[in-house]
């Protein structure tokens, strides 16, 4: 693959990682009842403070993944993050057998997803990003 080539796959790869946490956590954040009615669905405490800190959490992180500012921190973050949300709340070995399915398939794309933040975390931003252009000067 050309440098070129890599260059624009790199952005794009991390900023298209990126956009399922920024829309998701803009949703959260304009929709603060919804969510928090999710997260107690799943019987965790203090739904409203978690919806906006996971709001908070998944908009700031994406941004940063998004242009390359701190990516290897905010990958780590939403890495973990998306692990332990995973858990909760796509538990398909528990969910009822209609739901089973379609659980799996979130939980194993959401397994893809931490694979593609660990990559980021692993390898950095790429030469397009705020992270290449401080080590530059």
């Amino acid at each position: 693959m050309n440098a070129s080539l890599i260059k624009f796959a790199t952005v794009a790869g991390r900023t298209l990682l990126a956009l399922i946490f920024i829309t998701s956590g803009f949703s959260k954040l304009t929709g603060i009842d919804a969510a928090a009615a999710y997260i107690a669905s799943a019987g965790l405490p203090a739904p409203v403070l978690l919806a906006v800190v996971s709001g908070a959490l998944e908009l700031l992180a994406g941004v940063a993944l998004a242009i390359g500012f701190k990516a290897r921190g905010a990958a780590s973050l939403l890495a973990v993050f998306t692990a332990v949300a995973t858990v909760v709340f796509h538990a398909y070995w528990s969910a009822p057998a209609d739901q089973q399915f379609v659980q799996q398939l979130m939980f194993m794309k959401n397994v893809s997803i931490i694979g593609g933040l660990l990559t980021v975390a692993a390898l950095g931003a790429g030469l397009f990003s705020f992270d290449a252009r401080r080590a530059r000067g």
